[in-house]
């Protein structure tokens, strides 16, 4: 379904797997609540003016609760982006205050800046960020959650991290694709200088890591290892 315009609150709320709300407009809070395997894209009109990432184009608690899907959104979100997600992919070119918030799965990845306290209560899925002004640190909430580089395609970062490898969680193809998708679906200029410089700008992001996450991957990854000795 392609609409235009501005949507009211929680558009697409429980959207089903197979189904696709491509906006061309902008959306209310709640967006995507429930989320659950559909595909929502939202971008600005091609009368709007500004520039889209430093606008914003969708309201506060956008796919809280979301466990399956996809989300991409040509601008800025508003505070409590992804609250609670557990397992839907989104990409968004800024958001306010408490991103990801009690996240327990999924991958978000944001091509802007944040707001403060960032991952509050993070425990699970993964958030890769794009440190646009070198400062995000100061606005990442650290108590449950690690930093770390975009892991490359590479036999040496394989061998250094080959736990999280072998359970599929290389980080460079992951959010390349994501996004690849994002571009394709919102026609993003930001995703685009991105991609058409990709080995700079991957080194750009900061990959946001629940500490009781990689534990659990860990054990996982070593039940593996013994299953297979």
């Amino acid at each position: 379904m392609r609409l235009a315009g501005s949507a009211g609150q929680s558009f697409g709320a429980f959207l089903a797997r197979g189904v696709t709300l491509d906006l061309i407009g902008e959306t209310n809070d709640y967006c995507g609540k429930g989320l659950s395997g559909g595909r929502i894209a939202v971008q600005p009109s091609p009368k709007f003016r500004g520039e889209p990432g430093e606008n914003i184009i969708t309201g506060n608690v956008v796919l809280y609760g979301a466990i399956a899907g996809e989300a991409y959104f040509r601008g800025v979100a508003g505070e409590r982006f992804a609250v609670r997600n557990s397992g839907a992919q989104a990409v968004v070119e800024g958001v306010g205050d408490h991103g990801c918030e009690y996240m327990t799965g999924g991958t978000v990845a944001v091509l802007g800046l944040t707001g403060r306290n960032f991952a509050a209560g993070m425990s699970g899925g993964i958030a890769y960020v794009y440190d646009v002004d070198g400062d995000f640190a100061r606005r990442c909430n650290t108590a449950m959650v690690d930093f770390e580089p975009v892991l490359i395609e590479s036999e040496q970062q394989a061998k250094v991290s080959r736990d999280l490898w072998h359970l599929g969680q290389c980080d460079e193809p992951l959010l390349k694709n994501l996004i690849e998708r994002h571009a394709r679906h919102t026609g993003s200029s930001r995703a685009h200088a991105i991609l058409e410089n990709w080995a700079e700008h991957r080194l750009r992001f900061v990959k946001v890591f629940p500490k009781e996450y990689r534990r659990a991957l860990g054990e996982l990854a070593a039940a593996h290892r013994k299953a297979a000795a």
